[in-house]
């Protein structure tokens, strides 16, 4: 994706394939996830970059669970800097609709360098949220105004009191499944992983709480939802250290449902080209970045299911073996524009609001362009236009899917009215 999109599919095609177990080839899957520069907002970079075998590999050699936990630890500094930082996010967002001015604040690229700052510890984090008056200092004064309205609108006190419950839980929860870890006798330690997973399902129906979301405007129902998205993987990750991987696999199937779900809700909630602006490049990334990295990690876990005893056993001592790779690869485009936004300030070029929105549309569910696909094809055929009659569509990109689909119907609105 950081390249371009033949490139991101030619890398994810590799990572993807198939596995065998070399060294060369689980080289050859770091590289590749490594190439993409990967960011996600919600899923860990290390489910992507690392290979954790489960429960059952996890324990058989001191040197493989010290590695297991130290990949347990990133993971869970990973996802409370993202979670403290989408959940800040929302003391700017508000209840209700947002400005754009607003949003603008903390668009894509302010988040990640927000979630920079949380991890290089010059933000600090004080019961889910940040400073942020200090942290957007140097943004206009509407913003930082906007900050002091929402700070004393009781509704979003309502709101922020269960987030400060949430995010206590979801810390708690992971300090709790990380102890547990560490216990020898394996019914002690999977009881506590249990409550450990329960405190995060707590967490969980707080911030996907229905009448909390139906509250705010579709930017702020977004970073709830991100939150609530980062909290489901650390839930499969309890799973996958007691070696459930059924269990993971069906719950990384169904969370990635869920995702294009809820982005396609969110998307219908977007009434102002302000709002989308917001949306469009967040909702870029999420299917470009955090579904490529729950895809790869459901592909590995079902690759895992496959092998024999003996090859989990040699996966096991190899990985111990292993030289571990770099952490630090989020921050590698906090200091440049996105490309996700880059490429959607090119989209409002060539196009306008209700067709940009649809092509967000088909971007996270690809059928949603039959219909019009098949709507262009006959209003072609009936204006003599037969080189969109009969188009291959898979060539078309969606610009030219909307584009054309609105310029047909206005064309029939204008014909309808000259009629009348």
């Amino acid at each position: 994706m950081a390249q371009n999109h033949l490139g991101f599919q030619e890398t994810y095609r590799v990572v993807n394939e198939g596995f065998e177990i070399t060294n060369d080839k689980l080289d050859l899957i770091q590289t590749a996830i490594q190439a993409l520069k990967i960011n996600p907002l919600t899923a860990p970079l290390q489910m992507a970059t690392t290979v954790v075998t489960g429960g059952a590999q996890m324990y058989q050699t001191n040197q493989g669970f010290q590695r297991t936990y130290r990949e347990i630890e990133a993971v869970k500094q990973a996802l409370l800097s993202s979670v403290a930082t989408l959940q800040a996010t929302t003391a700017v967002i508000g209840v209700g609709t947002a400005a754009g001015v607003v949003l603008s604040g903390v668009n894509l690229w302010q988040t990640l360098k927000l979630r920079e700052d949380v991890k290089q510890l010059r933000l600090e984090v004080r019961e889910g949220f940040l400073d942020l008056k200090q942290a957007l200092k140097d943004q206009s004064a509407e913003i930082i105004q906007h900050i002091d309205e929402v700070a004393h609108d009781i509704k979003f006190e309502q709101h922020r009191l269960v987030l400060i419950r949430a995010y206590g839980l979801f810390t708690q929860a992971l300090q709790r499944f990380q102890l547990a870890l560490k216990i020898q006798d394996t019914q002690r330690r999977n009881a506590e992983i249990d409550a450990a997973r329960g405190m995060l399902y707590q967490a969980l129906a707080d911030y996907t709480n229905p009448g909390l979301l139906a509250e705010v405007c579709g930017a702020g129902r977004l970073r709830r939802l991100e939150c609530a998205w980062a909290i489901d993987q650390a839930i499969i990750t309890t799973y996958q250290v007691q070696n459930e991987l059924s269990a993971v696999t069906d719950r990384l199937s169904h969370l990635q449902e869920k995702i294009c779900q809820d982005l396609l809700n969110i998307i219908k909630l977007s009434n102002s080209e302000t709002e989308l602006d917001f949306l469009f490049p967040e909702i870029t990334r999420i299917h470009t970045h955090d579904l490529a990295v729950l895809n790869s990690w459901q592909n590995h876990i079902n690759w895992l299911q496959n092998l024999s005893p003996d090859e989990q056993q040699e996966l096991a001592n190899m990985e111990t073996n292993q030289t571990e790779t770099s952490e630090n690869n989020q921050s590698s485009d906090i200091f440049s524009e996105p490309l996700e936004q880059l490429i959607y300030e090119d989209l409002k070029q060539k196009s306008h609001y209700p067709a940009l929105r649809d092509q967000l549309n088909f971007l996270v569910k690809p059928t949603l362009r039959h219909n019009y696909e098949t709507f262009i094809s006959q209003k072609a055929k009936n204006t003599g236009l037969t080189a969109f009659a009969n188009s291959n569509w898979q060539e078309i990109p969606d610009l030219t899917v909307a584009n054309l689909y609105y310029y047909f119907q206005a064309k029939e609105k204008v014909k309808k009215e000259t009629v009348v």
